[in-house]
C-alpha cells in the first residue's frame, strides 16, 4: 500500500476552504486528519463538508499532534512565518499559503530551518498551474512569436466597497493587493524568465472609504531585451486581455481568467471530468505573418491543474522527488515585493539584489 500522509489544515477561510481542503480530499495520498479554526461558523461548515476530519480550535492542536506529518498553513499572512516555524520545529513538512512570508529575512530563516530539520517546505503558488500560464509556456516554447520583447499580465477585480473585517484591507504587514495578487504574477514571471536586472513599481489607492493600503499597482520587471509588466486593480469593471505577448514575429493575446477558482467556489471537485478546461470563448490567439499575409490562429488553452501542486508535494515527501515550487523561488518573490515597495516609495527604478 502506498504511503498515506496524515495532514492538518490550519485555517478554514478562503484559502482553506477553496484552495487546500478540496485537493487534499481528492488526492488518495493524503488524509485530511484535522482542521483548525476558532470561528464557530467555519467549524460547523468544516464538520459538515469534511465529517471524517477532526475540527479543532487552535493551530497548536495540529502542530503538536504526533500523527500529523504535513501541515498546511492557510492562515492570514501575518502568521505565516510563526506557524511555519513552529511546524518545522515540531518535525512537520509544511505547505504554506502564498505569500511565503512578509520579509525575505523570514523566508531565509525558514529555508535554513527546513534544511536543518530535513523537512519538505513548499509554498502554495497555485497560479503557476493556471490554464493561462500553462498556455503561455506552450506558446513561448513553440517559438511562434520569435524573440519575445514584451509581456503584460493582468490580475484585476472589481469591488468598489471596502470590507471592514477583511485583514487584507487593514494596514498590517503583508496586507494590500500587492502581497495578495501581485505575488501570483511575480512568481509566474520568475518561473518563465528568472530574476530581473531592475524593476520599477507604482502603487496607489483608488477606492473611496479611507483604505490604508494599496489597491492598484503596476510593476515592470526589466530584463536584457525584455520588458515584463504586471498590473492589478480593484476597479476594473470590464477586463481587457489577461495576457499580451509581443515578439519579433507575432503577438499572442488571451482574455479570461483560469476557471478553477470559480469551479471550486461553486462546489465542483478536481476529480470531475473536464476539470480545469477553459471554454473556447477565452482561448487566446496568435497574429503573425505567413507567406506575406497577416493571419490569426486560435491557440487552444492548456488545462489548469492545481492538483499537480499537491501531487508534487506528496511525491517530494513520500518519494523524495524535487519540488516544483521551491522555497528559494518563493523567497525571490518576496524579495521582488520588498524592492517593489522601495521603488514605489522612492519613485525610482531599483536594481534587483538578493
Amino acid at each position: 500500500m502506498k504511503k498515506i500522509i496524515n495532514t492538518g489544515l490550519i485555517g478554514f477561510g478562503n484559502s482553506g476552504q477553496t484552495f487546500f481542503a478540496p485537493f487534499i480530499e481528492a488526492d488518495p495520498g493524503f488524509n485530511l486528519a484535522k482542521i483548525s479554526t476558532s470561528d464557530p461558523a467555519k467549524a460547523a461548515k468544516a464538520n459538515e463538508v469534511y465529517p471524517n476530519s477532526k475540527v479543532v480550535q487552535t493551530a497548536e492542536d495540529i502542530i503538536s499532534d504526533p500523527d500529523i506529518e504535513l501541515v498546511l498553513v492557510g492562515s492570514p499572512n501575518t502568521s505565516h512565518f510563526e506557524l511555519t516555524k513552529k511546524a518545522l520545529l515540531a518535525g512537520k513538512h509544511v505547505l504554506v499559503e502564498k505569500p511565503f512570508t512578509v520579509t525575505s529575512a523570514e523566508a531565509d530563516e525558514l529555508i535554513a530551518l527546513a534544511k536543518q530539520q530535513d523537512r519538505v517546505l513548499s509554498v502554495h503558488h497555485n497560479r503557476r498551474f493556471d490554464s493561462g500560464h500553462n498556455t503561455v509556456k506552450k506558446v513561448l516554447a513553440s517559438g511562434v512569436l520569435g524573440k519575445l520583447v514584451e509581456m503584460e499580465v493582468h490580475y484585476d477585480r472589481y469591488r468598489l466597497g471596502l470590507r471592514p473585517q477583511a485583514w487584507r484591507e487593514k494596514p498590517l504587514p503583508g496586507s494590500g493587493i500587492f502581497y495578495d495578487l501581485a505575488a501570483h504574477l511575480i512568481d509566474a514571471s520568475l518561473e518563465l524568465f528568472g530574476k530581473p536586472t531592475e524593476l520599477t513599481c507604482m502603487m496607489t489607492t483608488q477606492r473611496p472609504g479611507g483604505l490604508e493600503v494599496e489597491d492598484n499597482y503596476e510593476l515592470i520587471l526589466w530584463y536584457p531585451g525584455l520588458k515584463v509588466t504586471l498590473k492589478g486593480g480593484m476597479l476594473v469593471k470590464e477586463a481587457g486581455p489577461v495576457y499580451t505577448l509581443y515578439g519579433y514575429d507575432g503577438t499572442f493575446i488571451k482574455y479570461g481568467m483560469d476557471v478553477q477558482e470559480e469551479a471550486l467556489k461553486a462546489g465542483h471537485k478536481p476529480t470531475e471530468p473536464g476539470w480545469g478546461v477553459e471554454p473556447e470563448s477565452i482561448w487566446g490567439h496568435v497574429t503573425r505573418d505567413v507567406d506575406g499575409k497577416t493571419v490569426t490562429e486560435i491557440v487552444p488553452s492548456e488545462p489548469g491543474r492545481y492538483q499537480d501542486l499537491f501531487r508534487n508535494v506528496y511525491e517530494a515527501i513520500a518519494e523524495g522527488k524535487p519540488l516544483i515550487v521551491q522555497p528559494e523561488q518563493a523567497r525571490t518573490t518576496i524579495r521582488v515585493i520588498e524592492l517593489a515597495f522601495e521603488s514605489s516609495r522612492e519613485k525610482r527604478t531599483v536594481s534587483y539584489s538578493d
